[in-house]
């Protein structure tokens, strides 16, 4: 580098046979319960950095926090499985626990450890050659751990070599040491597992040396190179060894607008070297373009040196014994300071030949016809293992306790949990969830409990599956084995946090292809691979157990996460929002992009065949005007319709078209703001997402609109069906059709939960061999279920005439009751039912066109799509069921389409003991025509406005997302059905081009049609006074107006309280302090009582209950008895009072003084 060559310093062996072999005891298929055997003993932990024979003196003991002057040397135990990667595959042979390795304690044979006593054992590093990740490199640590244990019993040691007394059929003079160079600092694309090192950008040459002492020349030398590159030309990297050309490695161009983002090329083979020096000279033609980077992955030399020994440990082994059964005869040279030669071939069961005369000409006899590793060295050369900051490791049991229950009986397990040490409260909480709302068996395990366990404490994705695949196995029966598997936190794209701000909490899989963002994944369905031929990722491997993640990368996000969770159960988050269902889609800019609004469409319109209870709503971007700017084509009425639907509420919002990280659509439909700014709180849908890295979460550099939807404390999405990388469209149309087949359980009435249905789609036979399954991810409780209501709630009458006789047309003007009955699936009436239902009728559907706002034409004919879309709601309310039975009335709008046809009635239905959600529809309801002999009406509704609650007087203040509720009063009742010019409009300081329709969020009172009330979230107003205009028109369409001024905050700048008072006032032994602020923070407030001579006789602390955007800006949190601090009652009079109130997030305090009296 900068003209000087490089030095090889560590190096290991390609030894690729032995990776995988181990015990017959400890193949992973023997999955028995047992016990770990962390479960008792003392044990101590240390790290190795890279392979070799390592001494552990009695000071190293002692730093370790072991008792050295108190045990018996025979006793102790090294346990380690080494620093290779763990096998994918399932069938590979891997200990499940930690092993024992044979060790060799100097001095041992007094049972004392003295001072100049030692251990001796052979440690392997983490730089082991992989072929499933084709690397040198552990992907995921830089270290290997080891335990010490100190237990009862002696530990097991080296033991010395069979002698072999027969003649040997091979000797072997000669060994293959293998030596390469690799640096992991850059993936050059951010995903898969693939890292570079070396880059060649200013610098476009680089030299590479490596040393073969005592080289064989007359053997070739196996060469092998693997290169990368960015660059929008081709270029190529010119390969010489010792100055003589080797190959030019031809590197394609790439574009950077299209799916591969990064290109590679390789090249293995054998070549002549003359010299114990190997130069390795890269060259990089970048063909002219200054912007074009190639970076080195790796460079593997493998050659043949005369077996004589140089000083330091040798490790050694020769391919020619591989397949040559017989007995092998080892000749080491230069021998006279070697002490001994350990056979590693096992690295559990190390034995050992020494040589105590010294010969210079070492000799000895093993068996061959398989793969042998040895070690040679000297006494003196030893190398010293590291501590770091967690040296005890306190004993733990997964495998003993793990499927037991409280009483230590064994209890099968419904779904595991799996988080980070400092995630686990929140953890527990979201498994008591799931025990309340579904009675599953839950268990809270901590990932390095897990690595401790299954990889002696290394990490490693694999250790993690085979945890899982543990308590798959064990289960009492195959109905009974694990269900839901939660990954409870972030993930990224570097297991070794080498990038700032990364969020590798618990790790998730990655292949190896690492250029292309179609065909690289990141997926956690590698958890969920339990059967022996698994494991690999293949098309063929099939999940068996539903898989989510919680995105948190700390514990705070992890709480507010869990918060969401628990809230999607509570009352407040019932309502007729569970009823519907939003289907958005992009418009056609390319002919084949039809496709995207007719799956779109189609699987809406299966929805409400198969569902009849769920109202769809449609939103056909091609179906609105396109409008120009600066920044491009845009639809600014589908944007608006798609956060005032969000935010009206709905189960799930499914889209499909293209996007990105930055939102959907090119068009800018919904981003990254939007994510974060809708306000459905309470109403929180599952966001399906069939586009391209809407929810790529695993760069934490960059974070998406997708992570920013499940973020969003005050709505947003409750869990994400979402694409981490590239979707082609046409798996993307099989996925969607086949996905909301299962999620909205077509032809039953028991849901699946959302992952579940998400794993179903994935080993369903239409999708089962699509390599992009992998590509869809579930973000969110792999166990909750999403909150359909129960059937059903049918019709019964019409104006007091059953529906299976003639009943009346619905006309305009005319008076309508309706009645039903809520039952149960059978049709049986639950004449136990008492609650509120909520009743949603629907004029007949609207017939409509997509507008061709591109002009794309197919076949010569623009393409338009003709669909259909739930009609104007013409009345919305609630009324009482008693034992069952409902009834409601209202007027029909003058509004209505007038050609009579059939319309929908939508049911909703709450009980609060207990807590449930019944849903129905009906269709028989026909609504057309006028009634001639209405009465007249030219009265205008009644209004009253009010921002965030019914106390706020106009002049007030309020924070930048206020919510306006208006109460509406009319003797007909109020026109929703959105005649044109008829609309429920507020209009902010006299902006009338941008009128805020507020149809959706009228709702009659309890049975009673004549009032009701709106209402509406307003989003980041400007600081500063504002007039709000509100028009509302009756069913006859005579319309009012109403106004209220308000005056908007900065949340984020100051802090402002208004409208002081403690009510009621005079009192005699109870009074609230009430007043306004702006904070959407909770905010310490402190009262101080005072006589009017000043003397200080009561003081009140406290917190407003404030948290979101839709609770109150009104504080009634402190409340006083008239009593002083001693408890004693105060005399009656006038008392001056101060009121502080504090905002912690901005440290600014704000006070005002007000008087009372006592009586």
């Amino acid at each position: 580098e900068q003209g000087r060559y490089k030095r090889i310093e560590s190096f290991t062996i390609n030894y690729n046979v032995l990776a995988n072999r181990a015990s017959n005891a400890l193949a992973s298929q023997n999955l028995a319960l047992t016990n770990s055997v962390l479960s008792s003993g003392q044990w101590y932990r240390f790290y190795i950095e890279k392979s070799g024979i390592y001494k552990i003196s009695r000071n190293f003991l002692s730093q370790l926090g072991v008792s050295v002057g108190n045990i018996d040397p025979r006793t102790i135990k090294i346990f380690g499985n080494g620093g290779r990667m763990m096998p994918q595959a399932n069938s590979s042979n891997y200990p499940l626990d930690p092993v024992e390795n044979a060790i060799t304690v100097v001095g041992e044979e007094d049972g004392s450890f003295d001072a100049n006593d030692y251990i001796l054992f052979y440690g392997e590093g983490p730089t082991t050659y992989n072929a499933e990740s084709n690397t040198n490199i552990n992907l995921f640590t830089d270290k290997t751990y080891y335990y010490v244990n100190i237990s009862s019993g002696n530990g097991k040691r080296i033991q010395p070599m069979p002698t072999i007394e027969q003649e040997a059929d091979l000797q072997i003079t000669t060994f293959q040491d293998y030596q390469f160079y690799e640096v992991d600092e850059n993936n050059l694309v951010k995903i898969g597992r693939r890292w570079y090192g070396d880059d060649f950008d200013i610098e476009n040459q680089r030299s590479y040396e490596f040393n073969f002492p005592n080289l064989v020349t007359s053997e070739p030398v196996r060469f092998d190179v693997y290169v990368g590159s960015k660059s929008e030309t081709p270029t190529s990297m010119s390969v010489s060894v010792n100055g003589s050309a080797v190959t030019t490695l031809n590197l394609p161009q790439v574009d950077f607008s299209s799916s591969v983002l990064a290109s590679g090329s390789s090249f293995t083979n054998d070549i002549s070297v003359s010299s114990e020096t190997i130069t390795v000279d890269l060259d990089y033609n970048n063909n002219g373009n200054p912007s074009a980077n190639a970076y080195l992955d790796y460079l593997n030399i493998t050659a043949t040196r005369n077996l004589i020994y140089d000083g330091d440990q040798l490790r050694f082994y020769n391919d020619l014994v591989n397949n040559n059964p017989g007995i092998a005869e080892y000749i080491v040279n230069n021998a006279s300071d070697v002490d001994a030669i350990w056979d590693i071939t096992d690295r559990f069961n190390v034995t050992s030949t020494q040589n105590p005369a010294g010969e210079n000409s070492l000799t000895f006899k093993t068996e061959s016809g398989e793969p042998r590793m040895f070690v040679a060295f000297s006494s003196n050369d030893f190398f010293e293992p590291k501590k770091d900051g967690f040296s005890s490791v306190a004993n733990q049991d997964l495998k003993g306790n793990i499927l037991t229950n409280n009483l230590g009986q064994f209890q099968d397990l419904d779904y595991i949990i799996i988080a980070p040490s400092n995630f686990v409260s929140q953890a527990e909480r979201l498994a008591q969830i799931n025990r309340d709302q579904y009675n599953l068996s839950v268990k809270v395990v901590e990932l390095p409990k897990i690595y401790n366990e299954f990889n002696c404490g290394n990490p490693d994705v694999a250790a993690i599956r085979n945890f899982v695949r543990y308590v798959y196995t064990n289960a009492s029966s195959p109905q009974n084995r694990l269900k839901y598997l939660c990954l409870f936190g972030d993930g990224s794209y570097d297991y070794k946090d080498r990038i700032q701000n990364n969020t590798n909490i618990v790790p998730a899989w990655y292949s190896l292809n690492s250029f292309s963002l179609t065909n690289s994944f990141v997926s956690d369905d590698f958890y969920a691979m339990m059967d022996d031929n698994e494991g690999t990722m293949s098309n063929g491997d099939r999940m068996d157990l539903a898989v989510g993640r919680i995105l948190a990368e700390d514990p705070q996000r992890a709480r507010e996460m869990v918060d969401k969770i628990d809230l999607y159960y509570q009352q407040e988050a019932y309502g007729s929002w569970r009823n519907n269902v939003i289907m958005i889609s992009d418009d056609v800019d390319i002919s084949w992009e039809r496709i995207l609004q007719e799956t779109t469409d189609g699987i809406g319109n299966s929805i409400e065949a198969e569902k009849p209870f769920i109202n769809v709503v449609k939103i056909h971007s091609d179906a609105f005007q396109q409008e120009s700017s600066a920044a491009g084509n845009r639809y600014p009425q589908v944007a608006t319709a798609i956060k005032d639907a969000i935010e009206v509420g709905a189960l799930v919002v499914n889209y499909f078209g293209h996007g990105g990280e930055d939102g959907l659509a090119k068009e800018r439909i919904f981003d990254k703001d939007d994510a974060q700014e809708i306000n459905n709180i309470c109403k929180f849908n599952c966001f399906v997402t069939v586009t391209c890295e809407y929810t790529k979460f695993d760069d934490p550099n960059r974070q998406t609109a997708g992570e920013f939807t499940f973020w969003n404390k005050n709505g947003g999405a409750i869990a994400l069906i979402t694409t981490t990388r590239q979707i082609f469209v046409t798996v993307g149309v099989s996925y969607n059709e086949v996905l909301d087949d299962y999620l909205f359980a077509f032809n039953s009435n028991e849901y699946p939960s959302m992952a579940e249905a998400l794993r179903r789609t994935k080993i369903d036979n239409n999708i089962a061999g699509i390599s992009q399954k992998r590509l869809v991810y579930f973000i969110g409780d792999p166990a909750m279920k999403l909150a359909f209501p129960k059937p059903n709630i049918r019709l019964s009458r019409v104006n007091d005439v059953p529906i299976t006789q003639p009943i009346d047309t619905l006309k305009a003007l005319s008076y309508a009751k309706l009645a039903g009955e809520v039952t149960d699936v059978n049709g049986n009436i639950l004449s136990n039912y008492n609650g509120i239902l909520t009743a949603t009728v629907f004029d007949k559907n609207i017939q409509r066109q997509t507008l061709a706002n591109d002009n794309v034409t197919q076949n010569g004919q623009t393409i338009i799509l003709d669909f259909n879309t739930l009609g104007e709601v013409i009345f919305k309310g609630q009324a009482t069921v008693e034992n069952g039975l409902f009834e409601f009335d209202f007027i029909v709008p003058r509004d209505i389409g007038i050609p009579v046809g059939n319309g929908k009635v939508s049911f909703y239905a709450q009980t609060n003991s207990p807590l449930s959600d019944q849903a129905g529809a009906s269709f028989d309801v026909k609504i057309g025509g006028i009634d001639e002999n209405a009465a007249e009406d030219n009265i205008g509704p009644v209004i009253n406005l009010f921002m965030n609650d019914e106390n706020f007087v106009s002049g007030g203040i309020t924070n930048e997302s206020p919510t306006l509720l208006a109460k509406l009063q009319d003797e007909n009742g109020i026109n929703t059905a959105s005649g044109i010019g008829h609309d429920i409009t507020a209009i902010i300081d006299g902006d009338e081009t941008n009128p805020f329709v507020l149809n959706d969020y009228y709702q009659a009172n309890v049975d009673d049609y004549k009032n009701g009330k709106v209402s509406f979230a307003f989003r980041d107003l400007e600081p500063g006074p504002h007039t709000l205009t509100l028009k509302a028109w009756d069913v006859y369409n005579n319309s009012s107006t109403a106004e209220i001024q308000f005056t908007v905050y900065d949340k984020d700048e100051e802090l402002v309280i208004d409208n002081v008072l403690n009510y009621p006032n005079p009192f005699v032994d109870y009074t609230e302090f009430w007043f306004n602020h702006n904070s959407i923070d909770p905010l310490d407030i402190s009262v101080q009582i005072f006589t009017v001579s000043g003397k200080l006789v009561r003081t009140l602390n406290g917190q407003t209950t404030g948290g979101n955007k839709a609770v109150s800006s009104l504080s009634k949190d402190i409340v006083w008895d008239g009593r002083d601090d001693f408890g004693d009652k105060i005399g009656k009079g006038v008392y001056i009072y101060k009121l502080k109130v504090k905002s912690q997030r901005l440290n600014k305090q704000v006070e005002k003084i007000q008087k009372l009296v006592i009586l």
